[in-house]
């Protein structure tokens, strides 16, 4: 995974410096930003299917690629927070998870996930049962208990979704709350911020797995709790996340579901 990313970085960071060239140009940088963003996919894969033929694959631009039922699959996302890339914000990342077939209760679960930055060259990386780690320093999420110290992340409603509404409910009940909400642009930097303990939560919904596997493992390998807005563990299923420490967790769930009863 490490290899992959780092196979496919220098030319993400190459384009990245040519988009502010872009911004000027009649027809913009949209078509460019589409092909970075699929080349990074092709050079990934390529990678990966060099380590394991036989894994299968989920990818954001390719869509599924069939292996061995039997084995693990591979969810990848090769450019994570592509509007900021758009628009020259030096805020997105690579993002990998590994989702084993054989989890607990017989149901498929994230085994590895890694999310790596590439303009601060920062890896950060789990493996179930093994800890989160940036590079080789163990990440633990923050120890704050009190919703008014708090700092949590978010993702605002943008074109072309109807959850609107939702949103401004949860947002209404948590807003007050908290120290502060950020909106970053990226669900995979944020969830691996909330296990750096760099933001204190997180809640976001309508993301695809690829946004948010690799994130998950991070955050309960660091020590906090991930949930759906149920507080069930079927967070790629509904399409929510809802992640922090225990004592975090707690109080923004109650807000949250009160929220939307």
């Amino acid at each position: 995974m490490t290899r992959a990313v780092r196979k496919a970085a220098p030319r993400l960071r190459r384009d990245f410096g040519e988009v502010e060239q872009l911004q000027v140009s009649k027809k913009g940088p949209g078509d460019f930003v589409s092909m970075a963003d699929k080349r990074a996919e092709q050079t990934i894969v390529e990678e990966l299917r060099n380590a394991r033929p036989d894994w299968g694959m989920l990818l954001e631009e390719g869509g599924t690629i069939e292996g061995d039922p039997d084995k693990p699959r591979w969810i990848v996302d090769p450019l994570d927070g592509t509007t900021n890339f758009l628009h020259g914000i030096p805020h997105f990342a690579i993002a990998i998870a590994v989702e084993d077939p054989r989890g607990a209760g017989g149901r498929p679960e994230i085994s590895h996930g890694l999310i790596y930055q590439p303009l601060t060259d920062e890896t950060f990386w789990a493996e179930k049962g093994r800890g989160a780690w940036l590079q080789d320093r163990r990440l633990r999420v923050s120890a704050r208990r009190y919703l008014d110290e708090a700092v949590i992340g978010t993702g605002v409603p943008h074109l072309g979704l109807s959850d609107g509404p939702r949103w401004t409910k949860i947002y209404g009940a948590i807003g007050p709350e908290v120290a502060g909400i950020r909106r970053f642009g990226s669900a995979a930097l944020d969830l691996a911020w909330v296990a750096a303990g760099r933001l204190d939560g997180y809640w976001e919904d309508d993301l695809d797995p690829w946004d948010g596997a690799a994130g998950l493992l991070l955050v309960k390998e660091a020590g906090g709790f991930v949930s759906d807005y149920r507080g069930q563990d079927r967070m790629i299923e509904r399409r929510e996340f809802l992640a922090a420490n225990s004592e975090l967790h707690s109080r923004l769930h109650k807000l949250l579901a009160g929220a939307l009863r």
